[in-house]
């Protein structure tokens, strides 16, 4: 492993320094421009999915990163200790998971959410925090979060809640989750106790058919993959149905897009 401008440049083991990102970067990062793949001449890590960490504190960083690496289903690209080499690492890698924390040294996790939802709007982002309270947790979610779980969580958790990432699901932390659906429980009690239930204000642009179709999948929890095969479409068509999806609702993650079309009645509620 060397730093940026230190020696030979070894290709597999890359660590960017205050002198190169600002802030820490390791783990398996390919020759310039092709994030995804290992160096030329190694076999691919096929079947391994590629995480981006982002966490500052380092025994928190480093218990995340060994509990990936020990896994077969999990690989960290890279792991990133602030605001500042995240956002550089999500220009130069393709995650198909992020995972970060909130508080970071130099700017808000929340950034590095927003940004990677933008840049990778196949990615699976998962919130690693020690805060539990709503406002933390909702702010994330509306940021782009898909999931939500607390930095105590035990090994056998960790890859138990990517599991259930990867396969469309939203983990949250049982104890986080119970305050959420208490909270929300209350507040529907409310709106159907009152008169004056909330005006749902039209959509400038109606979602189109296909738009529809397609969210319709992604609220019963099919990946994209699954969804272009159902509707005998590619992939990337349903990436640019997403995006559209998420302009025309004004979200920036699945769960809010569900959640914002049950509201408007676009797709239909569980259990109805």
């Amino acid at each position: 492993m060397v730093a940026a401008g230190d020696g030979d440049f070894n290709p597999k083991k890359l660590v960017f320094g205050a002198g190169g990102f600002g802030g820490l970067i390791v783990g398996m990062v390919a020759p310039p421009f092709s994030p995804m793949s290992d160096s030329a001449g190694d076999p691919p890590e096929s079947g391994r999915v590629g995480v981006l960490l982002v966490e500052d504190d380092p025994h928190t960083r480093e218990r995340f990163a060994a509990v990936l690496d020990r896994s077969d289903g999990y690989r960290v690209l890279a792991a990133c200790d602030d605001c500042r080499s995240a956002l550089r690492a999500l220009e130069r890698l393709a995650p198909q998971v992020l995972m970060t924390d909130l508080g970071l040294p130099d700017g808000s996790g929340l950034d590095v959410i927003r940004a990677c939802a933008r840049a990778h709007p196949a990615c699976d982002i998962l919130v690693i925090s020690m805060f539990g309270d709503e406002a933390h947790v909702l702010g994330s979610i509306e940021a782009g979060a898909t999931g939500y779980i607390l930095k105590s969580a035990e090994a056998d958790e960790i890859t138990a809640h990517l599991d259930t990432l990867r396969r469309g699901g939203s983990p949250i932390t049982p104890s986080i989750a119970r305050q959420l659906l208490r909270r929300f429980q209350g507040i529907g009690d409310l709106a159907a106790d009152s008169p004056h239930r909330p005006t749902v204000v039209p959509l400038a642009e109606p979602l189109s058919e296909r738009e529809r179709q397609v969210l319709s999948l992604v609220a019963r929890g099919y990946r994209h993959a699954e969804i272009a095969e159902k509707l005998f479409i590619s992939p990337h068509t349903v990436i640019s149905h997403v995006k559209r999806i998420y302009q025309k609702l004004a979200v920036n993650s699945r769960a809010a897009a569900i959640f914002e079309a049950q509201r408007r009645d676009l797709i239909d509620r569980p259990g109805s």
